[in-house]
């Protein structure tokens, strides 16, 4: 009997318990916004990682809210970017964290978050995607029909969500051929 490969083995550690929090590296191979029946639903884009030895990744980035449009509340995603050169960009591969929390990152870093409309976040994000060599992922695993990356986001209370999630908060991090990085943090309405 053959024996399971990478792919397989993360498939079926991802069913069979609580979803992981992780950092995931790999190189961007392809850039979609999310279809959907209703244009109106579509709230993410789709950056696909090659992450060896694992294949394709998919990060799945909120655009917009869903909930708080519902509840009459902003929708729109409040972004923070960090700069920074590099020197070399980080190897691919897959780890569970403990965890990532905005506040520590805020406490050491000035971050300023701006307010995005739906489409424009996701036309600047699919620029920014469509122009990185290489990419770091910060997020919750899953499996569905693909293996991917969700929650890269602050997971605090915010004004439709009242579970507050400590240290689970997800990010994205772009690296650029000129030698610049991007650290995108996002936050809904209502997150401190």
């Amino acid at each position: 009997m053959p024996k399971p490969d990478a792919r397989t083995l993360l498939f079926e550690r991802i069913r069979s318990r609580p979803a992981k929090f992780v950092h995931v590296r790999g190189v961007p191979y392809a850039v979609a916004q999310e279809a959907a029946e209703n244009p109106d639903d579509s709230d993410h884009i789709h950056l696909t990682l090659e992450v060896p030895p694992f294949g394709r990744l998919r990060a799945a980035v909120n655009t917009f809210s869903k909930l708080n449009r519902a509840a009459g509340f902003d929708a729109r995603i409040r972004m923070g970017i960090v700069p920074a050169p590099y020197e070399k960009k980080p190897d691919a591969g897959l780890e569970e964290l403990p965890g990532q929390d905005y506040a520590q990152l805020e406490a050491i870093l000035p971050i300023a978050y701006e307010s995005h409309d739906r489409e424009a976040l996701a036309a600047l994000l699919m620029e920014k995607m469509k122009r990185a060599v290489r990419a770091e992922v910060w997020g919750e695993l899953y499996a569905r029909e693909h293996l991917g990356i969700h929650q890269i986001h602050s997971r605090r209370a915010s004004c439709a969500v009242d579970k507050d999630i400590r240290n689970r908060d997800g990010a994205l991090k772009l690296y650029y051929a000129d030698g610049l990085s991007e650290l995108l943090l996002f936050k809904f309405c209502g997150q401190p």
